[in-house]
């Protein structure tokens, strides 16, 4: 196993061959400096649900999700666990599960776990609104898999496939995504 990981800076770049773009970031630790998308509106400091931002804050990964009948479970030092069909996350400020984990189906309106695209065939929960949790602060703020045209999360930070192993196999519980 590798040498884990104590930091990673998350920071807004904003730029692409086409121009200036809010959800183009990069992820920095040591001499590595990795692409990353973030939320379609950058970064905030007063984060919302719904507002399409990425928390400007230090989050740490809580626990780990990945499709077993899509590829093996990855080597971390974060607790994972398949995700099941039944899985929702969510996301409705007032409802007594707001920002947590779900059985479906679920009445209040949640994010699928168990999507049909790639985002989350690996995911980690971070502890953005986590405890305590704040109605309408935020929920689902995932580090996940990009979308293939490389676009905007709604709040998460995301890296590429190619990416994922080599991150994850140097992640801990201890472990600081610092947002800025």
């Amino acid at each position: 196993m590798y040498d884990r990981l104590r930091t990673i800076f998350v920071h807004r770049t904003g730029f692409t061959k086409t121009g200036r773009i809010a959800h183009v970031a990069c992820l920095r630790f040591g001499a590595i400096t990795l692409p990353c998308r973030i939320g379609r509106t950058g970064i905030t400091h007063l984060k919302r649900e719904g507002d399409g931002a990425t928390p400007a804050t230090i989050m740490r990964p809580v626990r780990g999700f990945w499709r077993a009948d899509r590829r093996l479970k990855p080597a971390t030092g974060i607790s994972m666990r398949p995700i099941r069909k039944g899985d929702g996350w969510c996301e409705v400020p007032g409802d007594r599960n707001y920002n947590r984990l779900v059985k479906k189906p679920y009445a209040a309106s949640h994010e699928e776990m168990m999507r049909d695209d790639h985002l989350y065939d690996v995911v980690l929960e971070l502890d953005w609104n986590h405890r305590p949790r704040r109605q309408g602060r935020g929920s689902a703020i995932f580090f996940h898999l990009t979308r293939p045209e490389q676009g905007p999360t709604a709040g998460c930070i995301a890296v590429d496939r190619r990416f994922v192993d080599f991150l994850l196999a140097r992640l801990s519980p201890r472990t600081r995504f610092v947002v800025r």
